[in-house]
């Protein structure tokens, strides 16, 4: 089985980087576009495979792995690593693969009525940028063990670093009010993309942010809130670690784990043509 999933592994890679496979892998068209957009080159591409788990019913089996992709992108005098994980099961019926696809998780339901901030009491914090992409650095691709793990954990990531940067909890116990984490429980803001996105629109005291009309005036340790679907839900959570040689974000992720990733998420599978965003430049007591 693990040869079996290694050539899955290279085949993907193969997708994912030669340009004349557009129809088998549609997101290398929307790579190859942002690549040139970006004025960027794929210099060398890697990708090993992990198997996490399989189990056998009758003749079919079920294999849960893990493919960790690394691109060398060359883009005028900048030099980066992108990384991206993804989660993928294959099926096999008497050793013959029947199926491969890209395993997403169902983010946790969320009540819509969340409570509006009402709280009038100024609390004071800065940000240190720094420490916060810091912490995106060291945990995009593993979970801390001081924190619950979910299986769609992207908000929960970006929440993680965001406390790493300083960022002050408020409203506990109560789970629709503010932004807060215990070791049993926790705001829906903090786990939950569209509860997340919903604070920061509305947030007047603690970690708070102001809502800017362009990717390129956000700078590192900045939030970006994604709406794949264009419905008013928002999905997925990023944070700005780096920005490329044009000043345009790159970001950190779980759920769909990767680092140093182009903004716009054109290459994600979740990409649809109605996406919408929302970028949030987070604002502390040194912030004008």
């Amino acid at each position: 089985m693990k040869k079996q999933i290694a050539d899955l592994t290279n085949n993907r890679l193969q997708m994912l980087t030669n340009s004349n496979m557009k129809s088998v892998c549609p997101t290398m068209e929307q790579r190859a576009k942002l690549a040139k957009v970006q004025n960027n080159e794929i210099r060398k591409a890697m990708a090993k495979g992990k198997i996490k788990d399989q189990f056998q019913n009758g003749d079919y089996t079920y294999v849960h792995y893990d493919v960790h992709f690394s691109f060398y992108r060359v883009q005028g005098k900048r030099h980066y690593m992108e990384e991206l994980v993804e989660n993928r099961v294959a099926s096999f019926f008497k050793d013959e693969l029947y199926d491969d696809y890209e395993w997403l998780p169902e983010e946790e339901e969320t009540e819509e009525s969340l409570l509006p901030d009402s709280s009038d009491e100024r609390v004071a914090f800065v940000y240190d940028r720094r420490k916060a992409v810091q912490y995106a650095e060291q945990y995009w691709n593993k979970p801390n063990p001081a924190y619950k793990y979910f299986e769609n954990n992207c908000t929960n990531y970006i929440s993680q670093c965001l406390r790493a940067g300083g960022a002050p909890m408020r409203g506990n116990p109560n789970r629709g009010s503010g932004w807060w984490y215990t070791g049993s429980s926790w705001s829906w803001s903090w786990a939950v993309a569209h509860a997340f996105q919903g604070y920061f629109a509305n947030s007047k005291t603690g970690l708070r942010a102001r809502r800017v009309t362009d990717a390129s005036q956000l700078i590192l340790g900045d939030i970006i809130c994604y709406d794949f679907q264009g419905d008013g839900r928002f999905d997925h959570s990023t944070i700005v670690t780096a920005k490329d040689e044009n000043g345009m974000p790159l970001v950190n992720a779980n759920t769909y784990n990767s680092r140093m990733r182009y903004w716009a998420y054109e290459d994600s599978t979740a990409y649809t043509p109605n996406i919408k965003y929302r970028f949030y430049h987070i604002l502390d007591d040194n912030s004008r």
